[in-house]
């Protein structure tokens, strides 16, 4: 029987916020849904962080999502724009704590590596190569929302690999040498 995840892919922002569920059954990927928050209509930035909170725990209450993969800040020049940009990843992280989640961050140049081959590929490039893969017709409105499939594939790419090796992560060289008892030579 083939394990069946549900991966929940956020691009966060304080005015759109872009949103993703990957179903991923075996090597069968499927988009389950692929939309933005708009945030601007909200004038304080404490009611979008509600908003943002609420959006996070509807999608996880309604999807069952099994992970949660969200994109790193983008480190600019504006620290106001950085600050309200962890305020809003912050939130949606904490949704998905609160909803019994893992959470896992990328950073916006491995997303666009794990999904299209480059790391400075454009938004557009990133749309394309995700129509190709998961045979999408019909783009949205805004790019948030193509990122946030982007973050949840690249989830699953990172997750999924045959490099990895499963059920080997290591806690520090105890827990290394606690798996990995016939590894360890005596003098």
């Amino acid at each position: 029987m083939k394990e069946t995840n549900i991966i929940l892919g956020v691009d966060p922002g304080t005015q759109l916020l872009g949103y993703a569920l990957l179903k991923v059954s075996g090597n069968k990927t499927q988009v389950l849904l692929m939309d933005t928050l708009k945030l601007t209509k909200y004038k304080d930035i404490y009611e979008r962080l509600e908003k943002i909170h609420t959006k996070m725990s509807e999608l996880i209450k309604l999807y069952r999502p099994t992970t949660f993969a969200i994109e790193a800040p983008f480190f600019g020049k504006n620290v106001q724009s950085m600050l309200k940009l962890g305020r809003a990843q912050g939130v949606a992280i904490a949704a998905a704590m609160q909803g019994g989640l893992l959470v896992t961050e990328y950073s916006p140049k491995k997303v666009k590596q794990s999904v299209t081959g480059n790391g400075n590929a454009d938004k557009e490039q990133v749309w394309k190569m995700l129509q190709r893969v998961l045979n999408i017709e019909e783009k949205p409105q805004y790019f948030d929302a193509t990122d946030a499939l982007a973050v949840a594939l690249c989830h699953h790419y990172q997750t999924s690999s045959p490099l990895i090796a499963k059920g080997k992560t290591m806690k520090g060289w105890d827990d290394f040498i606690a798996k990995n008892p016939t590894r360890i030579k005596k003098k």
